[in-house]
C-alpha cells in the first residue's frame, strides 16, 4: 500500500522561503515512482483545496495562479521523496499543504498534510 507523508511545514515570516517534503512509501518504482502524476495542493481555513503545482509523468507542470513564479516542484527517486520549494512567502500562503499522487486516472492518494503559517 502506497502512503504519502508530508513534512517541513512551520511558521515563517513574509518574504522567507520554505521547503516541504513528501515521503513516499510502499511498492513503487519507475519514473515518478510509477505514478501518472503528482502534485501539491493547499487548503486555507474556510476555503476549498486548490492546486499549488502538479506534474505529469512527461514532465508537464501546471501551477496555481497565486503561486506561479514562487514555487518549484522537484524530486529524488533514490530517497523516494518529492519537494515543494516555496519562495517569497506571503500571509495568504497560510494553509495546510497536501501531497497527492495519481497511480492511475481513477486513483488518488493523499497525504495527511502539513501546516504552513506565514506571518506578516
Amino acid at each position: 500500500r502506497v502512503q504519502l507523508v508530508e513534512s517541513g511545514g512551520g511558521l515563517v515570516q513574509a518574504g522567507e522561503s520554505l521547503r516541504l517534503t513528501c515521503s513516499i512509501s510502499g511498492s513503487i518504482k519507475g519514473i515518478m515512482f510509477g505514478f501518472i502524476g503528482m502534485g501539491w495542493y493547499r487548503q486555507a481555513p474556510g476555503k476549498q483545496r486548490e492546486l499549488v503545482v502538479s506534474v505529469s509523468r512527461d514532465g508537464t507542470r501546471t501551477y496555481g495562479e497565486s503561486v506561479k513564479g514562487r514555487v518549484t516542484f522537484s524530486g529524488d527517486n533514490d530517497k523516494k521523496e518529492v519537494y515543494l520549494q516555496m519562495d517569497d512567502l506571503k500571509p495568504e500562503d497560510t494553509a495546510v499543504y497536501y501531497c497527492k499522487a495519481r497511480p492511475s486516472l481513477r486513483q488518488e492518494i493523499w497525504g495527511q498534510g502539513t501546516q504552513v503559517t506565514v506571518s506578516s
